[in-house]
């Protein structure tokens, strides 16, 4: 037979709360009232709670009071303002704006007693039969000179290089240029008067502007030179042929008056 408290362990574990046979078991002990009441839960017994003890804080320790000392601050001592830097100062300074390159082209010429630094309109030497070249024979027979100039070297043409540091600028033009016509009239001999004809040839070579246009200059290492009008410009505006005849009558006897004698 089972005992009686295995038999309740089965039970509990099939969640049985309690169960009678519903007829007698042979050879099975009587029933017990007391047995199939539930049992009471064991009381857990709470642990006694063991006293802290106490401990005191100790007292904090008065340190001794010490009287205050003044403490002076040394003063910083002011910098004086520093100089510029010479590179600070150079960008400070306005920069003057540089002008670009001139672009010109000239030719110089010779026709009798006079040399002519001419423009090239289209930057090219003068052909034959273009319109520029054919006037400017017009201008020699009028001036009794020539009319089949003669070429003194290659045109000059203007910047020289289209890259590098080089200095390109106006100044550098003007000093290139009258070097190079001093140079060529001292090797083909000295003459009596320096045709400049066109903007550039007054202003690089003549060191004027337009203003001193019809007008005679005088240029070291140069000598004496005519500022005229450009040959495109005569064929564009006719009336000044008329002004530039008027002073080709003043001019003209710097060199016409030796070859008449």
């Amino acid at each position: 037979m089972i005992e009686e408290a295995r038999r309740r362990a089965y039970l509990g574990a099939m969640q049985v709360a309690s169960w009678l046979p519903r007829v007698a078991l042979p050879f099975a002990a009587p029933s017990r009232p007391e047995l199939l009441e539930p049992l009471a839960p064991a009381e857990e017994v709470a642990p006694a709670a063991v006293p802290e003890a106490r401990t005191e804080a100790p007292a904090p320790a008065v340190a001794p009071t010490r009287p205050a000392i003044p403490v002076v601050m040394p003063k910083r001592a002011e910098k004086a303002p520093e100089a510029p830097s010479q590179a600070e100062a150079e960008a400070a300074a306005p920069r003057v704006p540089v002008e670009p390159p001139p672009r010109f082209a000239l030719q110089l010429l010779r026709a009798g007693s006079c040399a002519l630094l001419v423009e090239l309109p289209t930057g090219e030497p003068l052909a034959s039969r273009d319109p520029a070249y054919l006037l400017l024979k017009d201008l020699l027979r009028a001036a009794g000179l020539p009319d089949s100039p003669q070429i003194i070297g290659e045109p000059v043409r203007w910047p020289l290089l289209s890259r590098g540091n080089l200095d390109q600028g106006p100044q550098a033009a003007r000093e290139f240029v009258q070097g190079f016509v001093a140079a060529r009239l001292e090797e083909s001999g000295a003459c009596k008067c320096l045709w400049l004809v066109g903007r550039p040839a007054v202003r690089f070579a003549g060191e004027a502007e337009d203003d001193a246009l019809y007008r005679e200059l005088q240029v070291e290492e140069l000598g004496v030179a005519w500022a005229i009008p450009g040959l495109e410009r005569l064929i564009e505006e006719p009336p000044l042929k008329a002004e530039l005849w008027r002073a080709m009558r003043r001019v003209r006897q710097r060199w016409t008056s030796q070859n008449e004698a």
